[in-house]
């Protein structure tokens, strides 16, 4: 039975999906950092192995899709040594199938691309994918289901903490949308500033893109605060917090001739694995 590792490398978070066939087993993440070394992130990897009672050796491939190119060299080394596998990397080994309209498609965030084959699989075209996480993506899919594009906007945290360090008076709070517009509080005004002006922010960039693309397009949103933020914007259609896991189990699915044979001898547990030599992206 195939047994594929999925990762998903973001600036706060890899999430790592393990799919049994076209199942997912499990999920977990850890925080993207690139100061541990190859045996940490294996020992964290191979931990949750053991906690789902499976066999690292039972892993068939293992594909990556990263925006933070300083982890790579470790993460691929610790997959080759405690898993065996030599992983590829989405958008560089295997192609992820998207027709790429941006002026530089280079630029692209690959997250971004492989969220849109794993949406259009799901809900169709043309499509608004709102990607909730350290930054804010909206990707633009037509009716033929090209990448048109989209926006970038800074995420509600970061923006948050902004305020906090450049605001001498301004405390750290929770993210929450407070009953009232106006706050009584310094503490409330903050959450109806920031949840109400990011959920208008939502809005004006979704409607905004729905013009631009004729009108129907459905709104999938997903990453790390997708679900809560739907709660707050009526125009989100659909939440799927694993479109980028999934996304990867579509492209394995698409390119299987790429992953045969990358099964490495077992004895390569044994081989000094260096942390020199930062990792780069083919550009």
């Amino acid at each position: 039975n195939i047994m594929l590792l999925a990762i998903d490398v973001g600036n706060t978070n890899m999430v790592f999906g393990l799919y049994d066939g076209d199942k997912l087993r499990g999920s977990f993440r850890i925080s993207t950092n690139s100061e541990r070394t190859s045996d940490e992130l294996g020992m964290l990897i191979a931990q949750y192995y053991h906690f789902h009672d499976i066999a690292c050796a039972d892993t068939t491939a293992v594909v990556i899709a990263s925006v933070v190119p300083p982890v790579m060299y470790t993460l691929v080394n610790a997959i080759r040594k405690y898993l065996h596998v030599q992983p590829l990397i989405a958008g560089r080994d295997v192609d992820i199938g998207v027709r790429n309209c941006y002026a530089n498609p280079r630029e692209v965030g690959v997250d971004r691309l492989i969220n849109a084959v794993s949406a259009m699989e799901r809900y169709g075209k043309p499509l608004i994918i709102v990607d909730i996480g350290t930054a804010t993506t909206f990707d633009a899919i037509d009716a033929e289901g090209a990448y048109q594009g989209g926006a970038i906007f800074p995420g509600l945290k970061v923006a948050m903490e902004a305020l906090f360090l450049k605001a001498s008076k301004l405390p750290r709070v929770d993210i929450e949308m407070p009953e009232h517009a106006i706050g009584k509080t310094t503490v409330r005004s903050m959450q109806s500033g920031a949840v109400r002006g990011y959920v208008g922010a939502l809005t004006g960039i979704i409607t905004d893109i729905q013009k631009e693309l004729g009108g129907s397009a459905r709104v999938v949103a997903t990453g790390g605060m997708g679900r809560m933020m739907a709660e707050y914007c009526p125009l989100i259609d659909e939440v799927d917090p694993n479109l980028t896991l999934e996304g990867l189990r579509l492209i394995y699915e698409n390119n299987k001739d790429a992953f045969r044979g990358r099964r490495l001898a077992d004895n390569i547990g044994n081989i000094e694995v260096t942390e020199e030599g930062a990792w780069q992206e083919n550009k």
